[in-house]
């Protein structure tokens, strides 16, 4: 037995989803719009001078910074996303059952190869 499902949609279903994006972008223009006709317009020497903190500008701001730093940043990004997986993982683990748990082992033994290989690399050695 065939079972065909023809769903079509006319243009009214899609009303409630124009008139929500028309609000917004009329909130968006409206706010920009009032922010520019009622907001202070103070210009100056000292108003339009850069300020950080309150403490001069001195040097260069392009200072060098060691590639190692972005590394780490990279790696804590990606292994706290993979503890994300882990929640609903954990929530559920009852209903999973035993091939809910042999996926998780499976998925363990990804990130602790993954995280093996950066420790061998020596990715985490800050010099």
């Amino acid at each position: 037995m065939k079972l065909t499902l023809l769903v079509s949609y006319l243009p009214s279903d899609f009303l409630p989803m124009l008139v929500q994006l028309g609000l917004a972008v009329a909130f968006v223009v409206a706010t920009m719009i009032a922010t520019h006709l009622l907001g202070p317009r103070n210009r100056g020497k000292v108003k339009d001078a850069q300020w950080e903190c309150g403490i001069e500008s001195v040097g260069d701001a392009r200072a060098p910074i060691s590639v190692k730093y972005f590394l780490i940043a990279i790696l804590f990004v990606l292994f706290d996303v993979e503890i994300i997986f882990m929640y609903p993982w954990a929530v559920n683990f009852k209903n999973l059952g035993w091939l809910g748990f042999v996926e998780m082992i499976v998925f363990m033994g990804i990130l602790l190869g993954g995280f093996y290989y950066i420790i061998k690399k020596g990715v985490l050695n800050w010099d």
